[in-house]
C-alpha cells in the first residue's frame, strides 16, 4: 500500500547521462557454466573466510567450502557441484589488483544441489512468523549473503544492531548510477522475493514500516512491487516510494535524506537514528535463504556497453570469469580494450579479463573510447567550486584535493575526508579533469596504514614496558632472597658467637657449658635450615611444573620453627641454670 511520504532535497548531485535503456529492453538470462569457478574468499568487508575443504575434493551445489573467520565474516559456498582443482593466490576484482587466496571449482556438469530446506520446516513450524529472530539472523549468516549494493558489508552483522532500536527499514532500489539496470530488472521480474525480503528483515529489526526508494526512471519495477504488495495482502507498513532521479541518490545517508529527512552524522551510522538500509537483491536473498535455504551462490549482474553486440542481464553463478560472461554477450574488443566492473561513476577498470564475478559485481561495462573517452591529463585547479556544488556529502573537495596532494592527511582527516562516498560527482564536473576520487582514495589508504603502523608500535611498546616490568620484579624479589639469606647467617653467627662465651664462664659447670653449647649449634642450624626451606618454597611457588611440592615444604618449614622455639626456650633455661649454679671450689691459698 502506498502512503502520503514526504519526500526531502540533498545537497549537490548530478544529472548523468543514464544510458539504462541499452540493457533493461530484455528479460534476465541464466549464463551457463563456464570451465572452472573462482572463488575469492574476501568477498565481503571483514576478515576474509577460512577454507574447509582441500584440493581434490568433491562438492556439491550450495555445500559451505569456506567458514566465517571472526564475526565480521561471512561464509563462502559452491556455486555448482564439481571438484575442487585448486586452492591458491589468485588476482582479484579489485581496484588495487593485487592477488588473494583463492579456491578454484572445477564443474562436473551435473549441478548437483546440497541438501537443503526452509528454515520454517528445519524448525517444524506451522508459521514463519513464528521463527526466533537469533535463528533468523543465524540463517542468514551461514548462508553468506552480503550487501549487494556494492559494500559486500556482511548482512547479519549489519542487523545485528545491539542497543539502537530501529523503528525504519529501508530498501534501496535507487540504482542511480548510469548504465547499470540489475536491480532494476530483479525488481521486475522477482518483486515478490523482494517484498518476501522486507518482511523478514521487519520481523528481526521490529521496525514498525518499511521503505522502498525507486527512482522514478524505473516505471516498470514500481509497478511490480505494487502488484506485489498486493499479492502479499497489502501489507500497510511497506511503501514502494517514487523518489526524482538524481546522481547519487542511491548513496545510503543520501537516500535516508531523500525519504526520512534525517542526515547521519558524521562518522556516524543510520542506526543511531533509528534507520536500517539494504539494497533489495539483498532482500530477495534473504527471502530464498530463510524460504528455501539457498545460499548466495549467484547473482544478477549487468553487461553493457557499445563494445557488447548482445547487451542485458543475466544470472551469473559467483566465480564465473569475466570473459565467459563477455563471451555470451557477444564482446568485441576494440584496439584499447578497457572493461569497467562496475558503473562509469564508482567503477574501476579491469587488469584482465579472466577475473572472476563476486558478490558485489552489479555491472561488466565494456565501452568504446568514444563512447567512454579516456581521461586527459589533468591540468590545474581553476577554483571554480563546481566540485563542491556538486558534493552530496556538503565537504570541500578542493581543500581535500590539495591536502591529498601535499599528503597533508591530517588535515584531510579534520575536514571528514572519510565522510566522502567516492561517488565521483566532483571528478565529473571538474573542467580540469582532475581525477579527484582516486587523490582521495590514496589518503584514505595511506591514514588507515598510518593507524595500522601507529596501533603496532602501540603494541610493541606495551609489550616492552612490560617486559622491564617483569625484570625489575625479578631483580627486586632476588634481592630480597639474598638480605634474608644475608640476616641467616649473620643471626647464626651471633649464636656461635655467644656460645665460647658462656662455655667461658668461671661460675657455669663444665656439663651445663656442653649442654649450652650443644643447643646452640642445634638453633644454628635449624636457622640455617629454615632459610633453604624458605628458598625451596619460594622456587616451586614461581614455577607451576614444582607446585605440587609447596605443601611439603610449607609443612617442613613449620616443623623447624617450631623446633627453633623449643630450642630458644631450652637455650634460655641452660643459660639461666648456669647462672645459677655454685662456683667451683679452688686450690686452697692456705691463710
Amino acid at each position: 500500500m502506498t502512503h502520503l511520504i514526504q519526500l526531502h532535497e540533498f545537497d549537490g548531485g548530478i544529472h548523468p547521462p543514464e544510458n539504462k535503456r541499452q540493457s533493461n529492453s530484455r528479460p534476465i538470462r541464466k549464463a551457463s557454466l563456464p570451465s572452472e569457478l573462482v572463488l575469492p574468499l574476501h568477498q565481503h568487508i571483514g576478515a576474509p573466510a577460512n577454507p574447509v575443504v582441500a584440493v581434490g575434493d568433491t562438492v556439491l551445489k550450495g555445500q559451505v567450502i569456506a567458514e566465517p573467520e571472526g564475526f565480521v565474516s561471512a561464509p563462502l559456498h559452491a556455486p555448482t557441484s564439481g571438484k575442487i582443482s585448486a586452492i591458491e593466490a589468485r588476482q582479484v576484482p579489485h581496484a588495487s589488483g593485487l592477488s588473494e587466496t583463492c579456491i578454484v571449482i572445477e564443474p562436473d556438469g551435473e549441478d548437483t544441489w546440497v541438501e537443503h530446506q526452509g528454515l520454517c520446516d528445519a524448525l517444524g513450524l506451522d508459521h514463519c512468523d513464528d521463527i526466533p529472530v537469533d535463528k533468523l539472523l543465524e540463517r542468514i549468516r551461514d548462508c553468506g549473503i552480503a550487501g549487494m549494493g556494492g559494500a559486500g558489508f556482511p548482512t547479519a552483522v549489519k542487523l545485528n544492531t545491539g542497543k539502537h532500536k530501529i523503528d525504519t527499514l529501508i530498501l534501496n532500489g535507487a540504482e542511480c548510477e548510469p548504465y547499470i539496470t540489475a536491480d532494476d530488472m530483479l525488481m521486475r521480474e522477482h518483486a515478490s522475493e523482494v517484498i518476501r525480503g522486507a518482511q523478514i528483515l521487519l520481523q528481526i529489526l521490529g521496525a514498525e514500516r518499511c521503505l522502498i526508494g525507486v527512482e522514478d526512471n524505473k516505471p516498470e519495477a514500481i509497478a511490480a512491487l505494487d502488484d506485489a504488495l498486493v499479492q502479499h495482502n497489502e501489507e500497510h507498513h511497506i511503501d514502494v516510494v517514487t523518489i526524482p532521479t538524481k546522481y547519487p541518490s542511491g548513496g545510503e545517508k543520501q537516500l535516508i535524506q531523500i525519504l526520512t529527512g534525517k542526515e547521519v552524522p558524521s562518522g556516524g551510522i543510520p542506526a543511531s537514528l533509528g534507520i536500517v538500509c539494504q539494497n533489495v537483491g539483498t532482500a530477495a536473498a534473504i527471502a530464498d535463504a530463510v524460504d528455501f535455504g539457498r545460499p548466495l551462490i549467484s547473482r544478477i549482474t549487468t553487461v553493457t556497453g557499445d563494445a557488447v553486440r548482445d547487451k542485458g542481464n543475466w544470472e551469473v553463478l559467483l566465480g564465473t570469469p569475466v570473459s565467459h560472461l563477455l563471451s555470451l554477450s557477444g564482446y568485441r574488443p576494440a584496439k584499447r580494450e578497457r572493461v569497467v566492473m562496475g558503473g562509469p561513476m564508482m567503477g574501476f577498470a579491469l587488469p584482465t579479463t579472466e577475473l572472476p564475478v563476486v558478490k558485489t559485481t552489479n555491472c561488466l561495462l565494456a565501452p568504446t573510447e568514444k563512447e567512454l573517452p579516456t581521461n586527459n591529463p589533468a591540468m590545474a585547479c581553476i577554483r571554480c567550486g563546481l566540485c563542491a556544488d556538486a558534493c552530496p556529502a556538503d565537504l570541500l573537495p578542493q581543500q581535500l584535493y590539495w591536502f591529498s596532494k601535499a599528503q597533508e592527511f591530517d588535515k584531510a582527516e579534520q575536514h571528514n575526508l572519510f565522510d566522502c562516498i567516492e561517488c565521483g560527482a566532483c571528478s565529473y564536473v571538474c573542467p580540469s579533469e582532475i581525477p579527484l576520487v582516486q587523490y582521495y582514495r590514496f589518503s584514505k589508504g595511506a591514514i588507515r596504514e598510518e593507524r595500522a603502523a601507529a596501533e603496532k608500535a602501540e603494541q610493541a611498546r606495551i609489550r616492552y614496558e612490560a617486559r622491564i616490568e617483569r625484570q625489575e620484579r625479578e631483580k627486586a624479589e632476588k634481592e630480597a632472597k639474598r638480605k634474608a639469606r644475608a640476616e641467616a647467617a649473620a643471626k647464626a653467627q651471633s649464636v656461635k658467637k655467644e656460645a665460647p662465651a658462656a662455655k667461658a664462664s668461671p661460675v657455669a659447670e663444665p656439663a651445663a657449658n656442653a649442654d649450652l653449647e650443644k643447643l646452640q649449634k642445634q638453633l644454628a642450624a635449624a636457622q640455617a635450615a629454615v632459610a633453604k626451606t624458605k628458598e625451596k618454597l619460594e622456587a616451586a611457588r614461581e614455577d607451576p611444573e614444582k607446585a605440587d611440592k609447596i605443601p611439603a615444604f610449607e609443612s617442613a618449614l613449620a616443623k623447624t620453627q617450631d623446633k627453633i622455639k623449643t630450642l630458644a626456650k631450652d637455650i634460655a633455661a641452660a643459660k639461666k641454670a648456669a647462672k645459677s649454679a655454685p662456683a667451683a671450689p679452688g686450690p686452697d691459698k692456705g691463710d
